[in-house]
C-alpha cells in the first residue's frame, strides 16, 4: 500500500473560477454564457516604482547609495588592520618570533614588548562578500481553510421607454387659452353666487359636521363610480367568497341528529372605523332591498354622550358602508318607510327627530324637528312610519321618556307635531303650590302599532309598565299591563298572531301576553338583562332575544314551550354587551348589534327555520 503511487495533474485552471457566467448581448438581445472565464490566481502582488538615473531624485538616490558604501568599507578595513594573525615558523636555531602588539587603552600606553622576531606584513583589505539570505527556499508548515468561491450577481434593468414629442404654440393658441380660462373662471364665480346662498343656510346646520364621502368626491369620481361599486363588490365577494358560499347553500346537516336544538353560523361582520367608540342603537332592514340595512350609533350611556351615525350596509359589501350620515347628537331609533325605502326617520338622544332622504346626496337630513316645532325633551327612544293622513302627508311617530306621544306629519316641507298622549303614573298626583294638582308623566321607551288594527298601539315604560293606547283617545288608557320590575326594553305585536304581543326587560325577562288577558301567557327568564326581542318573519311561533352578556337565544313555541332551541355566545368580548337584533326579512339570517360599534350577521340552522304545517 505504501508504494502505491498516486498520480495528480496539476493545471493550469483555476478550480474556483465560475463556469456559468451569463451576460446579456444587446446586439442579438438575449442572455449569452460568456465562453472564456480569467483562470489566473494571484498570490502575491507588490507595487514599485522606478526612478530615472539622469532625474535630480536620481542622481540624488546614487550619491547616497556610494556614501553609504564608503563608509561601510572604511569600517570594514579598521577592523582588519587591527587583528593580524601572528605565525610561528620553526628555524635551526631556536628563535622565538614575538608580536609587538599595541594595545590601545584609554589613557594607558603601555607595551608588552618580548624578544623581537621577524614581522610580516598585513596582508590587503579584502571586502567580504555579504551573501543574501534566499527568501524562498525555506519550509513552512501551516493549514489553510479553505476559502468560499466568490459569486457575482449582476442585474439589467429595461431602459425606460421614451417618446418624442413635439408641437408648436402661435400666438393665437396662446391667446385662445387665455381667452378659455377667462370663461371658466366667469362661470365659476356664476355658480358660487349661487351657492353663497345656500351654504348659508347649510352653514348654520353644519356646524363642526363632517361632509361625507359622497359630498367630497368630485366630478370624475361621479362618472365612475357605478363601475367603481360594482368592481369593489366583485372584490369583496372575492374575498368573502367561503362566507357568500355558506350563506347561500351550507345547511347544518348535524340539525338531524340534535333532537330539535340549533346554532348560528357566524357570517359577515360590519364594522366602520368611526363608530368603534359608538355603540349600536337601532338596526333596521329595508323593506324593498332585503340585503340592505341602516345601523344608528349612538351611546346608552348618560355620561359619554357624544355625536352619532347613520350607516346603511348591504351584504353585497360587508367592508364599507354604502350611505354614511353623521349628526351631532346619538342617533337611538330608525325606521324605513314601506311605500318609500329611501325615506329614513331617525330619532336622537337630544330630542329632535329627522327625516334622511337617501335619494338626495346631502349629508343632511332633508327635514329635522328642532326646539321651536315642539321637539321632545329627552331622548326618542323609537319612530315608527304611519299610513299617510287624508291628505296624503307623510306621518310618523315617535316616543320619549318625556312620556309625550307625538305624531309627526310632513306638511309643505315642514314636520308639524301633534301630541298623541301623554303618559301619566297613576296615583302619582303631587299638591302643588296655591292648590296645583301635578300629574307625574311616566317615561315611554318603546312602542308598536297593531299590524291590523291601525288605531291600536301598545307603549312600554321605564316603570315597567305597558299601556294599551289607542290614537282616538289621548287622556285614557284602554288597558294597563304591570309587565315588568324595570324598564320595557322592546315591546312588539306578533305578525300572524293579532291578539299576541312579545315583551322584554332589563329585569332578565321575556314575556309573551295576550292583549285581552291581564297576565302574561309565558314567562322566559334569560338570566341576564335582555336588550331586545324580535319575532321572525317566517314563523308565528319563532322569536330571537338577545342579552348584555353576550348571548343570543332563538325559541320554537311549536317545538318547546320551555327552553330556547339555541343559546349562543356571539360577542366573547368582556365589557361587550349585544344592544339590537333583526331577522331578515326574506333571508334565514339575523343581525345583531353589540356596544363596540360592531354588527355580526348569522344564518339560523335549518331546525330553527321550521316553518308552520
Amino acid at each position: 500500500e505504501l508504494k502505491e503511487e498516486f498520480t495528480r495533474i496539476l493545471t493550469a485552471n483555476n478550480p474556483h473560477a465560475p463556469q456559468n457566467i451569463v451576460r446579456y448581448s444587446f446586439k442579438e438581445r438575449a442572455y449569452k454564457p460568456v465562453s472564456y472565464v480569467d483562470q489566473m490566481a494571484i498570490h502575491f502582488s507588490l507595487n514599485g516604482n522606478m526612478i530615472l538615473k539622469d532625474s535630480d531624485e536620481g542622481r540624488r538616490q546614487s550619491i547616497r547609495l556610494s556614501i553609504a558604501a564608503k563608509k561601510a568599507s572604511v569600517e570594514t578595513s579598521a577592523v582588519t588592520s587591527e587583528e593580524a594573525e601572528i605565525k610561528g615558523e620553526e628555524s635551526t636555531g631556536d628563535t622565538q618570533v614575538i608580536l609587538h602588539k599595541e594595545e590601545e587603552a584609554e589613557g594607558s600606553g603601555t607595551a608588552e614588548v618580548a624578544e623581537a622576531a621577524e614581522v610580516e606584513p598585513p596582508p590587503p583589505p579584502s571586502m567580504k562578500e555579504q551573501k543574501l539570505a534566499n527568501q524562498f527556499n525555506f519550509i513552512e508548515r501551516a493549514s489553510r481553510t479553505l476559502n468560499n468561491p466568490m459569486r457575482e450577481r449582476a442585474c439589467q434593468s429595461e431602459p425606460t421607454p421614451c417618446k418624442n414629442f413635439s408641437a408648436t404654440a402661435n400666438q393665437w393658441e396662446i391667446y385662445d387659452a387665455y381667452v378659455e380660462e377667462l370663461q371658466k373662471m366667469e362661470r365659476s364665480k356664476e355658480k358660487e353666487k349661487t351657492k353663497a346662498q345656500i351654504a348659508k343656510r347649510e352653514e348654520e346646520k353644519k356646524k363642526g359636521r363632517k361632509l361625507t364621502s359622497l359630498e367630497s368626491q368630485g366630478d370624475d369620481i361621479t362618472k365612475i363610480s357605478k363601475a367603481a361599486k360594482i368592481m369593489e363588490r366583485m372584490v369583496n365577494q372575492n374575498t368573502f367568497d367561503d362566507i357568500a358560499q355558506d350563506f347561500k347553500y351550507f345547511e347544518d346537516a348535524s340539525d338531524e341528529y340534535r333532537d330539535q336544538q340549533g346554532t348560528l353560523l357566524p357570517l359577515w361582520k360590519f364594522q366602520y372605523d368611526k363608530t368603534k367608540r359608538l355603540a349600536v342603537t337601532a338596526i333596521s332592514w329595508n323593506p324593498k332591498y332585503k340585503d340592505l340595512f341602516a345601523v344608528g350609533y349612538g351611546s346608552y350611556d348618560f355620561m359619554k354622550q357624544g355625536q352619532g351615525m347613520l350607516l346603511l350596509y348591504t351584504m353585497k359589501n360587508p367592508s364599507f358602508p354604502e350611505y354614511v350620515f353623521s349628526s351631532e347628537s346619538g342617533v337611538m331609533c330608525l325606521d324605513f318607510h314601506n311605500d318609500h325605502p329611501y325615506l329614513v326617520a331617525v330619532g336622537f338622544y337630544d330630542g329632535n327627530v329627522a327625516i334622511y332622504n337617501l335619494k338626495k346626496t346631502t349629508s343632511q337630513p332633508s327635514y329635522k324637528s328642532s326646539g321651536k316645532s315642539g321637539k321632545h325633551t329627552e331622548p326618542v327612544w323609537q319612530v315608527k312610519w304611519q299610513k299617510d293622513d287624508m291628505d296624503n302627508n307623510l306621518n310618523f311617530f315617535s316616543v320619549s321618556s318625556d312620556g309625550r306621544i307625538v305624531s309627526w306629519t310632513l306638511v309643505k316641507n315642514e314636520l308639524v307635531h301633534t301630541d298623541v298622549i301623554k303618559l301619566s303614573v297613576e296615583g302619582t298626583t303631587m299638591q302643588g303650590p296655591e292648590g296645583l294638582q301635578l300629574q307625574t308623566l311616566g317615561c315611554g321607551t318603546s312602542f308598536d302599532f297593531h299590524k291590523k288594527i291601525d288605531y291600536l298601539f301598545l307603549v312600554g315604560t321605564e316603570e315597567g309598565k305597558i299601556y294599551k293606547c289607542s290614537k282616538c283617545y289621548s287622556s285614557q288608557f284602554l288597558d294597563v299591563f304591570e309587565a315588568h320590575h324595570m324598564a320595557v326594553d322592546s315591546v312588539s305585536w306578533n305578525p300572524y298572531h293579532l291578539k299576541v304581543f312579545i315583551s322584554c326587560s332589563s329585569d332578565w325577562t321575556v314575556k309573551i301576553w295576550d292583549h285581552t288577558i291581564k297576565a302574561p301567557m309565558f314567562i322566559y327568564d334569560l338570566n341576564s338583562a335582555v336588550g331586545d326581542v324580535a319575532w321572525s318573519p317566517y314563523s308565528s311561533t319563532v322569536f330571537a332575544a338577545v342579552t348584555t352578556d353576550g348571548k343570543a337565544h332563538v325559541f320554537d313555541l311549536s317545538i318547546n314551550k320551555y327552553e330556547a332551541l339555541c343559546t349562543q355566545l356571539v360577542v366573547a368580548k368582556k365589557k361587550n354587551k349585544i344592544t339590537h337584533i333583526q331577522f331578515n326579512p326574506v333571508y334565514p339570517v339575523v343581525i345583531i348589534g353589540d356596544e363596540r360599534g360592531h354588527v355580526t350577521s348569522l344564518k339560523l340552522s335549518p331546525n330553527l327555520r321550521r316553518m308552520p304545517k
